[in-house]
């Protein structure tokens, strides 16, 4: 169950272990040998291109908890530093995500905050609680493909314990879109089989500035078991799914938030972001599916245009109700159209679901998870 034990349970069934460096295969009494016992192994020099394995472990089992940290460093090199998770010997992956990403962080920038299953201390500890559960092995796979070497360390900390007959695998999986097709969804996650539970995603968008004051107007929709034109589930808008409301800029709670938030100076009274991070974790609200499992968000967003300038509306492609004439209440505003349009934005996301049965997900294709996030100008003189 993703509920937090009762700390003052003693479940003698449980063999606790934790694989680093300094036990690469969670042995028993092996911990810490190296340097004679003086922290000999805590980390280890990753060259560019290098793959190593993280652990090798057989089960039944469980993760709980991974924390890792490498320097800071360029967006591009922060988010070429990925990883891959194979469950009971299968060849293909069911998780395959950049480092980042899977810590609720996209666009390979780093900020300190923390939610209800994952934390980033300080900016550069990087934590994760996901219970990944497991019944005969569990093997994780770490890859610099940045153009630099990296100093990285790393802890897994589990148990061997039995497997739960209402367990599920957690499936991690990476889609990204630059840009956007006009009047399609971008698709969060798709593909998996059930049983299954969608545990949640962690979402970025470089925004694409075209002179709407808002970008968020989309709504989130979840199709379920045979839902087909028309979802079982829902939204408002973007921050509403967020558990914000009228816009939404950088802030953490439990089971939402947006931690990332990077926007030029001129823009920040408008909120519209050249890059947004948001994450939200269906904990107290589960989703589950039986059988198949479809996330989309809509790309939309909200326009104000000055009444004597209605050609200016000829740019926009109106959405929902269409464009109305606002008639302010004070005598010192003008009249003005305002409406929701459809727009393009880069997204992308990784994707957090728990299914009965390990399946594949679609491999990491890194040179397009790097591309376009670089830093900007104003970035360099300004904190995180």
């Amino acid at each position: 169950m993703l509920t937090f034990a009762d700390p003052a349970l003693i479940d003698a069934a449980l063999d606790s272990r934790s694989i680093s460096f300094e036990n690469p295969k969670g042995a028993r009494g092996q911990g810490g040998m190296a340097a004679h016992g003086r922290k000999g192994s805590p980390s280890r020099r990753l060259a560019p291109g290098e793959t190593i394995t993280l652990a090798d472990i057989g089960g039944p089992g469980r993760i709980r908890r991974i924390w890792m940290t490498f320097p800071p460093a360029a967006p591009e090199q922060m988010r070429a530093v990925w990883m891959e998770a194979y469950y009971d010997g299968n060849a293909e992956p069911s998780i395959s995500v950049p480092c980042l990403d899977f810590f609720a962080l996209p666009l390979g920038r780093t900020t300190a905050y923390f939610s209800a299953l994952t934390s980033v201390q300080e900016g550069r500890g990087f934590n994760a609680y996901f219970p990944m559960p497991f019944r005969k092995r569990a093997r994780l796979a770490l890859t610099n493909s940045g153009p630099k070497p990296i100093e990285f360390y790393f802890q897994i900390d589990y148990t061997l314990e039995e497997f739960g007959g209402g367990e599920g695998y957690l499936h991690v999986s990476f889609r990204r879109e630059n840009p956007t097709t006009l009047r399609k969804d971008f698709v969060i996650a798709e593909g998996l089989k059930g049983p299954g539970r969608f545990l949640g995603s962690a979402v970025g968008i470089r925004v694409l500035q075209d002179g709407m004051g808002w970008y968020g107007e989309g709504e989130f929709k979840f199709y379920r078991d045979g839902d087909e034109a028309w979802p079982t589930i829902c939204g408002t808008g973007l921050e509403d799914y967020v558990g914000a409301a009228w816009g939404m800029h950088q802030h953490t709670a439990f089971y939402a938030g947006a931690p990332l938030y990077v926007c030029a100076p001129e823009n920040k009274a408008a909120g519209m972001p050249d890059f947004v991070g948001f994450y939200r974790w269906h904990v107290p609200d589960p989703i589950v599916f039986q059988d198949t499992f479809t996330a989309t968000i809509q790309q939309i967003g909200a326009v104000g245009i000055p009444a004597d300038r209605k050609d200016m509306l000829k740019k926009y492609e109106a959405a929902g109700n269409g464009w109305q004439l606002v008639d302010p209440q004070s005598p010192s505003e003008k009249p003005f159209y305002a409406g929701i349009a459809e727009r393009r934005d880069d997204y992308c996301a990784a994707a957090f679901i728990y299914c009965r049965v390990p399946q594949p997900v679609p491999r990491l294709n890194i040179k397009a998870a790097c591309a376009e996030i670089g830093l900007l100008p104003y970035e360099k003189s300004t904190p995180a």
